[in-house]
């Protein structure tokens, strides 16, 4: 039994913490951050250039053809470097394609996704905090869908929305249809940009795939802000100890101190081991179906929900500038706060794990 990533995952790994070091230095990512639109369309093409579009796209289609665990660490070094951009939609509605679709649909789209050519976004939460496949309410008939969809990622600039219609099922929606209007949403994390889509009986193309596709994206969205959250929790571990060996009061660096050292010791000691949950659920969703939504489900109700903590933790041992715009810790505690919220919080994971466990 193998309890580490293999050589090529490493690789992975590097490859993208060195594309991310390269093409996002602290000034640019304060600059699209400030920006607010959370959007480089050079950063898109550079990721594209390096895979990162296509690394779970079959081969077929002009992609890397891997798994969801692959996926999944790639993630996490988004969540280190807090990269910004419509990744987590992109990602989610290829997978929903790649289940789901026909295969014109899959020959139309997935090829551009996979290139970076095209965008895709995930359009499913609705009003009152509803993100499950069988409470969507969006009413799909004759070819034509109506409702709102809140929450969607980068809708601006996505060129087809996977929308989640009633009965649990995905369809697609171009983003120039007649009948859609986009209405930006100002939130927390600005490396994502939200909006509200409306659809005023917009053209629609039904998957073929059954609920159990968008049951699938779920739990792929699940572990993916697990691996997200888990990522940029460490990333600000690294920060806050680099930041108490330089810093000094009384002319002594503040990791001397008994107390700051024990702190960042129990946050370390307590995200560490949250590696083997969305490792596991990753794993599981390629190859224990019968265990992979519970799995997920248990990934993202502990990893982002532990994550925000660290964060609240990290700006308090960074003193009287963690909280202030100046100070990039901003970007990381908003990055997990968007991770433990999209797709619904702890407390309604929580309760469903338990409900799919029988408790």
């Amino acid at each position: 039994m193998r309890f580490g990533l293999s050589d090529e995952q490493e690789l992975l790994q590097a490859m993208l913490r060195e594309f991310a070091a390269k093409e996002l230095p602290a000034p640019r990512l304060r600059e699209i951050f400030d920006a607010g639109n959370g959007w480089d369309a050079a950063l898109w093409r550079g990721a594209a250039g390096v895979g990162l579009q296509g690394l779970a796209v079959a081969e077929r289609y002009g992609g890397a053809g891997l798994e969801l665990l692959e996926l999944a660490l790639a993630f996490e070094v988004l969540g280190e470097a807090v990269l910004p951009g419509p990744f987590l939609g992109h990602a989610l509605a290829a997978l929903a394609l790649s289940r789901g679709g026909s295969d014109a649909q899959r020959e139309r789209w997935l090829p551009k996704f996979a290139s970076g050519e095209a965008i895709g976004a995930l359009a499913i939460a609705e009003s009152g905090d509803i993100w499950e496949p069988g409470q969507w309410s969006a009413a799909l008939d004759g070819g034509a869908v109506r409702g709102v969809k809140q929450f969607v990622d980068h809708a601006a600039i996505a060129d087809v929305f996977v929308v989640g219609v009633c009965g649990g099922r995905l369809a697609l929606v171009e983003r120039s249809a007649n009948g859609v209007q986009i209405d930006p949403v100002d939130g927390l994390d600005r490396t994502r940009a939200l909006a509200r889509v409306e659809l005023d009986g917009a053209a629609a193309d039904l998957l073929p795939g059954g609920s159990d596709v968008a049951d699938a994206v779920c739990d792929a969205g699940r572990i993916l802000l697990a691996a997200d959250a888990f990522g940029a929790a460490w990333k600000l571990i690294e920060m806050t100890v680099e930041y108490t060996l330089t810093r000094e009061q009384f002319g002594t660096p503040l990791a001397q101190f008994q107390g700051v050292k024990h702190e960042i010791a129990n946050l370390a000691a307590q995200t560490e081991p949250m590696r083997g949950l969305f490792w596991y659920a990753a794993h599981a969703f390629d190859h224990l179906p019968d265990e992979s939504a519970a799995a997920a489900c248990a990934a993202k109700a502990h990893v982002p929900d532990r994550a925000v903590h660290v964060s609240r933790q990290v700006i308090e041992l960074h003193g009287g500038i963690g909280f202030t715009w100046e100070s990039d810790v901003q970007f990381w505690a908003k990055r997990v706060l968007f991770d433990r919220s999209w797709l619904g919080g702890p407390r309604a994971h929580r309760e469903r794990l338990a409900a799919l466990e029988n408790w």
